[in-house]
């Protein structure tokens, strides 16, 4: 009686490992059949230098990417527009200052000044927020801070 339950105990490991002998064989078959390699070493070198590559390709990213952000300060990120009369009561607010500065305040000014006689332009250098080689009007100042 104990020979027949250790045989089929045997009996049934045998069928559980070959169950998975042959499950395992089929995945083994499909992986080499999608990758059209025909052996494990081959697929595994191949992923191996895929790595190595895609590595490669990331660090480039990495390395353009910060030269872009770097180069992204130098670019208009602020701009601010200030409507505004120059000549009191007479007229509207028909003229306008527009800043363009960067991420460190760093531009230009365009002052629209609109008269009887035309529309007059004047343009100013901003470093840091301060006028470069002309002091700057209250509208200039006001203009730089709206567009912070």
């Amino acid at each position: 009686m104990q020979n027949y339950i250790l045989i089929s105990a045997v009996f049934l490991w045998l069928l559980v490992l070959s169950y998975l002998l042959f499950k395992l064989r089929k995945h083994y078959f499909n992986l080499i059949s999608r990758t059209g390699k025909n052996k494990i070493d081959d697929i595994l070198d191949s992923l191996l230098n895929d790595k190595k590559r895609i590595d490669l390709e990331l660090e480039e990213v990495k390395k353009n990417l910060h030269e872009n952000i770097g180069r992204s300060n130098l670019f208009i990120r602020k701009v601010g527009v200030i409507r505004y009369n120059p000549f009191g009561r007479v007229g509207n607010d028909q003229s306008f200052v527009l800043s363009l500065l960067d991420s460190e305040n760093n531009g230009l000014l365009v002052n629209f000044i609109y008269t009887s006689d035309g529309l007059r332009v004047y343009t100013k250098k901003v470093v840091n927020g301060k006028g470069n080689e002309y002091q700057l009007s209250e509208e200039e100042e006001k203009a730089i801070k709206e567009s912070a």
